[in-house]
């Protein structure tokens, strides 16, 4: 057995989970205010990291002016959306919702190609170095990165559902909406910062994946690949989202590692996590950490 390359591929694992685990919480903040899941998170990733390849290459900004203003856009550009597209759909049957998001995935999918093209396209050098030595492994730059970005947002969201007024504000309007608004909550208010915060923040991982893998289309296909992980973890934890990423980064890598070593099937690492997906539903179909909704009738 080759330990050398087990240790590599679980450390791996646990740097994309902590990625994983980002972008899942992002599932997890929309469904909590608004109860509606999501099908273009993985766009967003797409959008944010166009944009701050575009800032990059062809206005010559450097990374840290570049990155920063790619956050702020997609911070107006979550707003936008939820008030010109979803705010309308306040009031309307829960499935309406969720077709549009899969509409606007598709929508964006196609914007994006026409505008930047199909092929990938690589990020300028944004680190000196584009790997680092840890504990003898060699690790990806802007994955070091992203792991100590995704721990510090994590943390921030934390403190921000414990104590911060909007964050109090996003968990009863989850709670329940017409008893929010009683409480003077702006209903409207929440839900555009929600999509903004998620909008944002897998901005931010969409940066991260794009500065390794270049920038393509494909890339939206993340979004997809962190459903299990939301479904793992419950649809409503926070919690439930930072150990469903880990658990499902470190199952792909350790999945390619028996498939590489013992298997050679080719794609174990791409459907492992939907085999757990199929799993998860049949033994747990509320996650390890979701709320189970009973209703009586």
């Amino acid at each position: 057995m080759n330990t050398d390359l087990l240790v590599q591929l679980l450390v791996n694992g646990i740097i994309i989970g902590t990625l994983y685990g980002v972008v899942a919480m992002c599932f997890v903040l929309i469904y909590k205010s608004t109860q509606i899941v999501n099908f273009a998170q993985g766009e967003f990733l797409l959008i944010g990291a166009w944009v701050c390849w575009w800032l990059l290459t062809r206005w010559q900004l450097p990374f840290w002016v570049g990155f920063p203003v790619t956050l702020a856009f997609m911070l107006v550009f979550g707003v936008l959306l939820q008030v010109i597209v979803l705010r309308p759909m306040i009031g309307e049957p829960i499935i309406s919702v969720i077709m549009v998001t899969i509409g606007l995935s598709i929508f964006f999918q196609a914007m994006m190609k026409w505008i930047f093209g199909v092929f990938a396209k690589p990020y300028p050098e944004v680190f000196g170095t584009r790997s680092m030595n840890v504990l003898g492994l060699n690790v990806q730059t802007p994955y070091i990165m992203s792991m100590v970005i995704s721990l510090v947002i994590m943390a921030g969201f934390a403190w921000f559902f414990k104590f911060s007024r909007l964050g109090l504000a996003m968990r009863a309007t989850a709670f329940n909406q017409q008893v929010a608004q009683s409480l003077g909550i702006s209903v409207k208010s929440v839900f555009a910062m929600a999509w903004a915060i998620s909008a944002m923040v897998s901005a931010l991982a969409g940066v991260v994946v794009g500065m390794v893998n270049g920038v393509s289309s494909a890339l939206s296909f993340f979004g997809i690949k962190v459903f299990p992980v939301v479904i793992l973890g419950g649809l409503d934890s926070i919690v439930g989202a930072i150990l469903g990423g880990l658990i499902i980064g470190v199952l792909e890598n350790m999945a390619e590692f028996v498939d590489g070593q013992y298997l050679n099937l080719g794609n174990l690492y791409t459907v492992v996590p939907f085999y757990a997906l199929i799993i998860i539903l049949m033994i747990k179909p509320y996650g390890l950490f979701g709320t189970k909704q009973i209703e009586r009738v």
